[in-house]
């Protein structure tokens, strides 16, 4: 009996050239979008548990699944190098990588624009240097990499930039008048769920009450 073929998770199985420096750096750059939803999002649920941050994620899910709907109804082959990559198993348009940064990048940047998250907006500086660059770079790693073409980046990041802004309006202009209801629910209870883009200026209010907190015997805790 003959053992069957095995196939690796492509979200993580990222190769590039022996000895090629460049390929080693864009390699983990390809890679930015598994640490945003591990450690960033994750995280953010532990220690924040914000709602702006929670619909965040579930529109990069949405934007995913999306991009697996397309790629299966398309079934656009991925370039030649696939072969050597031992992804030709799997199509390649629309770039996942690059949708998925280009969503995460709109749609922070309007969050920080809006003052709707931890970033205000006169640290939008902080966006425009790290997040949008990383993106360009992700988009990059995977056609120089080989698995993707220059049109397939194109379309993931077009489709990536769409949907964020999308979901966005979304949000903000419609499931956002339902964040009260979240909050008082049970769910939003037990798990302390919040909603704080109300506030101006989310970490100078922490700061205070913080700080507020610590003169009143009722807060300390209980050793």
């Amino acid at each position: 009996m003959s053992p069957h073929p095995l196939k690796a998770v492509t979200l993580t199985h990222v190769r590039y050239q022996k000895g090629d420096q460049l390929g080693h750096f864009l390699a983990w750059v390809s890679l930015v979008p598994v640490f945003i939803s591990l450690g960033g999002f994750v995280s953010h649920f532990i220690f924040r548990r914000e709602l702006q941050g929670i619909f965040f994620a579930i529109g990069l899910l949405i934007s995913q699944f999306i991009n697996e709907i397309i790629k299966k109804s398309f079934q656009q082959a991925r370039p030649e190098t696939c072969a050597l990559l031992e992804v030709c198993d799997s199509h390649g348009w629309p770039s996942s990588h690059s949708q998925y940064m280009f969503f995460f990048a709109v749609y922070i940047t309007l969050l920080t624009y809006r003052k709707l998250g931890l970033i205000c907006r006169n640290q939008l500086w902080v966006v425009l240097l790290l997040v949008w660059p990383m993106a360009i770079l992700t988009l990059y790693s995977r056609v120089y990499l080989g698995y993707h073409t220059v049109a397939q980046v194109f379309a993931g990041a077009t489709l990536g930039a769409v949907l964020g802004g999308g979901w966005f309006w979304i949000v903000n202009n419609v499931l956002s008048g339902f964040f009260p209801v979240i909050e008082e629910s049970a769910f939003g209870r037990f798990f302390y769920v919040k909603d704080t883009s109300h506030l101006p200026n989310v970490l100078k209010f922490e700061y205070e009450n913080a700080r507020a907190a610590r003169k009143h015997v009722s807060y300390k805790r209980a050793d």
